[in-house]
């Protein structure tokens, strides 16, 4: 079913599938966004809660598409205590043509909250997203992968937050998801994130990078597909308690933290990238983590990568060719729990 985005019924009991259409900027059409509404099939006492989650917010990342697009419909709202929001590709254009941004307007979805109702396409459906989920949700799950460029240990991730309490609530829930790591990172490097803006509404917003190379892991799929059901039976709307996920207890992800910038090393120069040290490695002050080849002298120069301190290497960059001033390695600090 095909609709106008303020004319969905919230509230209708039940499984409710539609493509909200938000009409292109350039021609005659409309990009078509998929969205299922999950409420209990019968009434609840009490303020039922509600649990929002997104996939596809870059097109090229595919985890979450697969894992929520199947979660649609195998989520029963006769077991349901609550509301569940899922929108598995929430860059439509993006993700129906395999790109981390939109084609139509050339817009990563994830910085252009909270959006414009007057803006381009990208920006019209992260005004939406604000102003008529998140409000309504007291969980926000926006999943990740590492698309073309970036590779990381197996992760959800969340932002550091002043108050401990929240933190903690936040913590709980990305340990949920059993991955190896749960990747404290820094709102420093950019603007206009979801779970940016979900945050500065008092919402717990969790991350996650769940595969890379614009495939699809089944490692990471199983992750976010349970992982999302840890959450909802967490938070009382499914029966029943959180299971580990692939032989992995929640709650046992090794915790790292960077957020500081300084952690986040850029690449001096362009040229050709040699990792030489595997994702999740502890590293010492000094280590070599790669070499970047400078291709247009012969023999090619290099120029060693080093780790600038002592900590865990938890993301990398991952194509071969890499411009001046991409990131290229993330290093954190492990945090006893």
């Amino acid at each position: 079913m095909i609709i106008q985005p303020d004319t969905l019924d919230w509230d209708r009991p039940g499984s409710t599938h539609v493509r909200l259409s938000f009409g292109l900027d350039g021609s005659w059409g409309s990009s078509l966004v998929p969205l299922t509404v999950i409420n209990p099939s019968r009434p609840v006492p009490g303020n039922a809660p509600t649990v929002a989650v997104f996939g596809g917010t870059h097109g090229n990342e595919y985890e979450s598409q697969v894992a929520l697009t199947r979660l649609c419909t195998d989520l029963d709202p006769d077991e349901l205590g609550g509301r569940v929001i899922i929108m598995p590709r929430l860059s439509e254009d993006a993700c129906r043509h395999g790109t981390r941004a939109a084609v139509e307007d050339g817009v990563n979805m994830n910085r252009a909250f909270p959006g414009d109702p007057h803006g381009t396409l990208s920006y019209r459906i992260a005004h939406f997203v604000s102003t008529m989920i998140i409000p309504q949700a007291e969980v926000i799950l926006d999943l990740h992968a590492g698309g073309r460029e970036c590779a990381y240990a197996l992760c959800t991730s969340l932002h550091p937050l002043p108050d401990q309490a929240r933190f903690d609530r936040a913590l709980e829930l990305a340990s949920l998801f059993a991955t190896p790591y749960v990747f404290v990172y820094s709102r420093q490097l950019a603007t206009g994130l979801l779970t940016d803006y979900a945050e500065d509404q008092g919402k717990l917003a969790i991350g996650g990078e769940f595969g890379g190379g614009e495939t699809v892991s089944p490692t990471g799929v199983a992750h976010v597909y349970q992982g999302v059901i840890n959450v909802l039976r967490h938070q009382g709307l499914l029966p029943g308690q959180p299971e580990s996920i692939l032989g992995r207890q929640p709650g046992t992800g090794r915790i790292v933290r960077a957020d500081d910038l300084s952690d986040y090393v850029p690449a001096p120069c362009s040229g050709i990238w040699e990792p030489v040290v595997p994702l999740g490695n502890d590293v010492r002050s000094g280590d070599l983590l790669g070499r970047l080849y400078d291709v247009d002298h012969h023999p090619a120069r290099f120029e060693p990568i080093r780790a600038h301190r002592d900590g865990v290497l938890i993301a990398c960059y991952q194509r071969a060719v890499c411009e001046t001033g991409r990131t290229l390695i993330v290093i954190g600090d492990p945090v006893p729990r």
